[in-house]
């Protein structure tokens, strides 16, 4: 069994302490997130956003499904959904910076992290793209940071087209990734 200090915020060496679970350990500054194993319609969501990123990202870059370790500071790993990372910054371990492009597919116990601090940490960090998508509705809202500030580059819904140009262009349609 883990034990955890009491007395003081988490660090990257605590969360090196998590068991393999199948549950999802998260720091967010120095605070401790567990979510459970994500469902089939979560999962469905990344294998089809993964089969239309996959050939747009090469060269510098790769694309990541969690878990992979962004490290943002050292009371702060996130995992994101997906992420797209520049190769020369990663390690054999993880990416210690920011990811050029991190995702989040939205469920019930993580709606308001990833909406809100989970996208304030990743902007602080200087991510140049966030995107969430909702399996529910479906819809997808992208943001990119124009000068330090995330700002909405993008939102569809249903069967509306997302068409972005950044961070490469891209257009998704929010329903396929569900259907």
């Amino acid at each position: 069994m883990t034990t955890l200090p009491w007395s003081r915020p988490l660090t990257q060496a605590d969360l090196a302490t998590m068991p393999d679970d199948g549950h999802r350990y998260e720091l967010l500054d120095g605070t401790l997130l567990v979510t459970p194993a994500p469902v089939p319609l979560h999962q469905r969501c990344i294998a089809r956003l993964m089969r239309v990123l996959d050939p747009l990202v090469g060269g510098e870059f790769e694309l990541f499904p969690a878990p992979l370790d962004v490290v943002l500071a050292d009371d702060t790993v996130l995992q994101p959904d997906l992420l797209v990372a520049r190769v020369a910054e990663l390690t054999a371990r993880n990416l210690p910076a920011a990811p050029r492009l991190a995702i989040e597919i939205l469920s019930p116990s993580t709606r308001r992290i990833d909406l809100l601090l989970k996208r304030s940490r990743y902007e602080a960090a200087g991510c140049p793209a966030y995107w969430v998508v909702d399996p529910d509705e479906p819809s997808i809202i992208a943001w990119e940071l124009r000068d330090g500030t995330y700002a909405e580059a993008g939102r569809a819904s249903g069967s509306d087209v997302l068409a972005l140009t950044a961070p490469f262009a891209i257009r998704v349609v929010p329903s396929d990734l569900v259907n």
